[in-house]
């Protein structure tokens, strides 16, 4: 194993990344949803108490100087979680409304991205070797999930769809970008980032669908039973992921 491959921080793009992170945004989707509406804490305390989250889990992952999937993917939930609770704060409580929302949230992204390109001179998630790279690609996943939640409710509800067609769609869209990474020459980083942003809203509305009553088109789950699933399957993905990192580093 190369040297800088024992080092790097993020794990490899494969299927198991995105089924991780399709997990984790889900899970961050009916934990918030379980914080702030069913446990009836609110959105604002919501957002304050997982953003407290992010960081101190944030902070461990710049910590360390390696790849550890449960810091890794706790953060990621972090970002989730606080990004639902932020994401309905600004639509709901101060009634924003999805589309404003939504837009709010896209011209945040691009802005990060783009001061992140200029600095950093790359938009790439596989080679971060600085510090610096690696904030900044956490700020733009933070804002990213965020607007997955905006983005989602938009496409459930403003948009007519409902929770099962945003599925179709975005899983849809997903697919097609797939087909692009395969058979085209547009660009990774780009392709990346428009699946990141995309399975965001997946997980937001595939999370509606688990946790919302059959007559609102939902499976009725509710988001107590819908995050424990989702948590349990989340740790045995880590777990087999740990496994499989302690193999490879041997």
């Amino acid at each position: 194993m190369h040297t800088q491959d024992r080092f790097n921080k993020i794990p490899q793009l494969t299927l198991l990344f995105w089924i991780m992170k399709i997990t984790a945004t889900t899970l961050g989707e009916t934990g918030g949803d379980l914080l702030a509406q069913t446990l009836k804490v609110g959105y604002a305390v919501s957002t304050i108490i997982f953003f407290g989250f992010f960081l101190v889990m944030v902070t461990l992952q710049l910590v360390f100087k390696r790849y550890i999937p449960p810091i890794y993917w706790a953060v990621i939930v972090a970002t989730s979680t606080a990004g639902t609770t932020m994401s309905d704060y600004m639509d709901r409580t101060l009634d924003l409304g999805y589309t404003v929302g939504t837009i709010i949230l896209v011209s945040i992204l691009i802005v990060v991205l783009l001061v992140w390109r200029v600095t950093e001179k790359s938009l790439s998630v596989t080679n971060i070797k600085s510090l610096r790279g690696e904030a900044f690609y956490w700020t733009a996943i933070l804002f990213s999930n965020t607007l997955g939640t905006a983005l989602g409710d938009f496409l459930a509800d403003d948009s007519g769809l409902g929770f099962g067609g945003s599925a179709l769609l975005i899983s849809s869209v997903l697919a097609i970008i797939v087909l692009a990474y395969y058979f085209t020459q547009i660009s990774r980083i780009l392709l990346f980032w428009i699946a990141f942003v995309l399975t965001r809203p997946f997980g937001a509305t595939f999370g509606d669908l688990l946790t919302k009553p059959k007559d609102h088109g939902g499976l009725n789950y509710g988001t107590t039973g819908s995050s424990l699933i989702l948590l349990t399957l989340l740790v045995i993905l880590v777990i087999y992921e740990s496994v499989k990192l302690k193999r490879k580093l041997a």
